[in-house]
């Protein structure tokens, strides 16, 4: 195994963690990925209620005697979710790492870290990393304009974003975004990353729990099978190109409003993608990592493979060309 300061800090064998996933980050695959050394992630909005989380906490803790970690994304809302009771849930069940966003980490880093509980913080700019480390976060995933999900308005591709905050950044990085082999693994060590975090590449895996139509989609797709929505809210996401996608892009495009879109957009409809395996019943994410997918393999398989193919690039690819 690959050791970096993520593994020693964090307890893991593998340079390798699993991001939030909304509807589909739960206690099985959380398990499943820690379990085969690396850190696996419960998304906790995935869930209606804090009891509900509570239960998929409990769940893994049954599953797996390793580390993991509860992603908690907080952002302005007119009508938030309970974020506290959240957090209440992740510091009385002893949740020994946090996955957190959206917001400034020094509004909850001495909470988490008064509990024993590492915080991962997202970051899409060099600027915001800077202000994670500076609150306290242990570790910051630098989030490259790649990934599925927010990748943020600055349209930065990932060697870039990495290599410029390794320059300033103490803490360890995580490298995120078109992360999918071992290949990317290696790269992003010698860029200056201390492991990756993944969400596109688990959602092809045998414990995730969505319907296989979206995994062999994900294993047929290329680097061109994405869209990005909200480009004019200044909320730009990252998706799978459907039907549904391609419409809200060219709603937004025409001069539309987010009420002209609220509909297709809807998540109970990407929650059916997900469940039913209709591809075109609303939107999905996925990041351009899909064009490395040739496979459904286990979380397990999936990061040992990694793990070598890594070591391989470096000892067999790298180390003879500079002899």
């Amino acid at each position: 195994m690959l050791t970096t300061r993520f593994t020693s800090l964090f307890g893991v064998e593998a340079p390798i963690m699993q991001g939030g996933m909304q509807w589909i980050g739960n206690a099985e695959l959380a398990a499943a990925v820690s379990n085969a050394g690396g850190l696996g992630t419960i998304t906790a909005l995935t869930f209606p209620t804090p009891e509900a989380l509570a239960e998929q906490v409990k769940r893994c803790q049954d599953l797996t005697d390793k580390p993991f970690a509860v992603n908690l994304t907080t952002l302005p809302s007119i009508n938030p979710p309970p974020y506290e009771a959240y957090q209440a849930v992740i510091l009385e069940l002893g949740v020994p790492v946090v996955e957190t966003s959206g917001s400034n980490p020094a509004m909850f880093v001495d909470t988490y870290h008064a509990a024993g509980v590492k915080v991962v913080h997202k970051a899409t700019s060099v600027k915001h990393a800077l202000k994670a480390e500076q609150a306290g976060a242990d570790a910051i995933a630098m989030i490259g304009f790649e990934a599925a999900g927010h990748p943020g308005e600055l349209d930065i591709p990932l060697f870039v974003l990495l290599a410029a905050a390794a320059r300033k950044i103490s803490v360890p990085i995580l490298a995120a975004g078109g992360i999918g082999n071992g290949a990317g693994l290696a790269a992003s060590l010698a860029l200056g990353a201390e492991g990756v975090l993944m969400a596109t590449r688990f959602m092809a895996t045998v414990e995730a729990p969505i319907h296989h139509k979206v995994k062999e989609a994900l294993v047929a797709g290329d680097e061109l099978q994405t869209n990005l929505i909200f480009r004019q809210l200044r909320n730009t996401a990252r998706v799978s190109r459907n039907s549904v996608s391609d419409e809200v892009v060219s709603i937004l495009a025409a001069g539309g409003e987010f009420a002209d879109v609220r509909e297709l957009v809807a998540g109970r409809r990407g929650r059916t993608v997900y469940e039913t395996g209709d591809l075109e019943a609303g939107i999905w994410w996925a990041g351009l990592a899909q064009a490395l997918i040739d496979d459904i393999p286990s979380c397990s398989e999936l990061i040992e493979r990694m793990v070598q193919d890594a070591e391989d690039a470096v000892a067999s690819a790298l180390v003879p060309k500079i002899a």
